[in-house]
């Protein structure tokens, strides 16, 4: 190859564009690669609902980022702060403390000039009314420290980045899957790429690897995170295969994180296999859960729907339901919540049970219609009085079963009753790199590897068990931002040492 980059990016998404574009913004000549042919560009982030979680001091700091909100639109809005430490608070809490405190108070504190910082290079966001709020006393309450998505989920926010990265003249080579990286004097040289058939080496003085987990590689599936787990769904892109964890471990890096454990989500039973480029945003997955019950094909319960905000439970509850008989479960309602439950719930796609009563219900859906009808009756049994509040944990909980229903606990009595099927959809694995704070990737005594850095899926550390939403996307872009410049210090400290010798 003749030309050679300051930086190449390997990924395509949401954390890799963000890298690249902080990279360019700086002057530096940079190139993507994205394994993916054109019309699958974008990794993980095309099939995102585009939630996206950052601090927030109020309604003053939200319109700096949708300016476009008028006044009245705002008087209408309960909008409560989300500070850093919240923030902060969230994440290690969900993540039963094991959150690195270096990774997870860069994520925080940097969330919201990195939400900014996008936004002023051309990302468009808005509020997430329908899954983030409930309308009462004339306004909107939002809830779960979750109220903004970037526009036209996944797809807009991939779009748009696109769309930057053209402007800024950031070359992007598709079908261009990253090999290995050839260094010399301990310094990157040279990265190897599988384009077109052939194998090419593009000279470069550092490479930024933002190209995703394993979550869709069945044999790494199985081996890291237990056999299980071929049977789970690919809810993404089918090229995360692992590639860049790969060649940075080849290259001397240090493993970190939760390797046996992964983002999954309760999702509807019949979704395609692997993420369908033509059905995006996350339109099979299914969170309604805490205003229901999740019952197996054994007629039981298994865990408690109402233990937090879905939130701070879906991704762990994902791994729950493929333990299950069948890798499956039934998400119950009654009509009193049916109105509640969110957009997903209405589609066509929405694999979807209706009957006049519980006992029809059980006759349609493959379960243990005994156990079923007395699960439910020990629940109806079960539940106290109280005020039930969705935007709140309201402490309507259950009284003497197990597992309990700590909030939300309906009766489940008012026909017409709805049953929908639910598997295990893997989203990421969290089994990443050990990365700085500033995403230099590091070997296990903690030595950067001069010129190799990580962003997104494959900084390893952050998330351990669980996963609080929205925090993947912002993970990615402040990392992605780090990374870019990172690299960019990088490569003029290099340029500056050449130009002296």
């Amino acid at each position: 190859m003749s030309v050679k980059y300051d930086v190449v990016v390997a990924g395509a998404g949401n954390a890799a564009l963000c890298a690249a574009i902080s990279a360019r913004e700086t002057g530096l000549s940079v190139l993507v690669l994205e394994k993916a042919p054109k019309h699958k560009r974008g990794g993980n982030s095309y099939f995102t609902d585009g939630a996206i979680r950052f601090a927030y001091n109020g309604i003053d700091d939200i319109r700096k980022i949708i300016p476009e909100m008028t006044d009245e639109e705002a008087a209408k809005i309960n909008m409560p702060s989300y500070h850093v430490d919240d923030y902060y608070n969230d994440l290690m809490r969900v993540n039963n403390n094991k959150s690195d405190p270096s990774l997870a108070r860069q994520l925080v504190s940097r969330s919201f000039e990195t939400i900014t910082w996008m936004h002023s290079h051309g990302i468009s966001f808005e509020l997430n009314y329908k899954n983030q709020s409930f309308e009462g006393d004339g306004k909107f309450h939002f809830w779960g420290g979750l109220p903004v998505k970037t526009h036209n989920i996944g797809m807009g926010l991939i779009k748009s980045l696109n769309k930057r990265a053209e402007e800024l003249g950031i070359d992007i080579w598709y079908e261009a899957r990253a090999l290995d990286i050839k260094k010399e004097n301990d310094r990157i040289t040279a990265i190897e790429v599988e384009k077109g058939g052939q194998i090419v080496s593009i000279p470069v003085h550092s490479v930024i690897l933002a190209c995703g987990g394993f979550e869709a590689n069945k044999e790494m599936r199985a081996k890291h995170i237990g056999p299980e787990w071929e049977a789970a769904i690919v809810r993404g892109t089918e090229y995360n295969t692992g590639d860049g964890l790969q060649i940075a471990l080849k290259a001397g890096a240090a493993r970190h994180g939760d390797w046996s454990g992964c983002h999954s989500i309760g999702t509807d039973y019949n979704a395609p296999k692997v993420g369908d480029f033509s059905k995006p945003g996350d339109i099979f997955k299914k969170h309604s859960y805490p205003l229901g019950l999740l019952i197996n094909r054994d007629g039981e319960r298994f865990v408690d729907e109402g233990a937090d905000f879905r939130n701070y439970t879906y991704a762990k509850y994902g791994r729950e339901i493929l333990k299950q008989p069948g890798a499956m479960a039934f998400q119950v309602y009654d009509q009193q919540v049916r109105p509640l439950l969110r957009e997903e719930y209405d589609l066509e796609e929405a694999t979807a049970f209706q009957a006049d009563s519980v006992e029809e219900l059980a006759d349609m859906i493959d379960v243990n219609k005994e156990a079923f009808l007395k699960t439910i009756a020990e629940y109806n049994n079960a539940v106290q009085d109280g005020s039930f509040h969705p935007n709140e944990k309201d402490g309507k909980g259950t009284r003497g079963i197990h597992p309990p229903k700590s909030n939300w606990a309906l009766k489940l009595d008012q026909a017409p009753y709805y049953a929908f099927p639910v598997t295990c959809g893997i989203t990421f694995s969290f089994g990443g790199l050990l990365a700085s704070i500033d995403a230099e990737v590091l070997t296990a005594d903690a030595t950067p590897i001069n010129g190799l850095f990580a962003a997104g899926e494959m900084i390893g550390g952050l998330f351990y068990d669980n996963y609080p939403g929205g925090s993947g996307l912002m993970s990615g872009a402040v990392f992605g931002k780090l990374a870019g410049k990172s690299a960019s210090r990088y490569v003029k400290t290099i340029k500056t040492e050449e130009t002296t010798l």
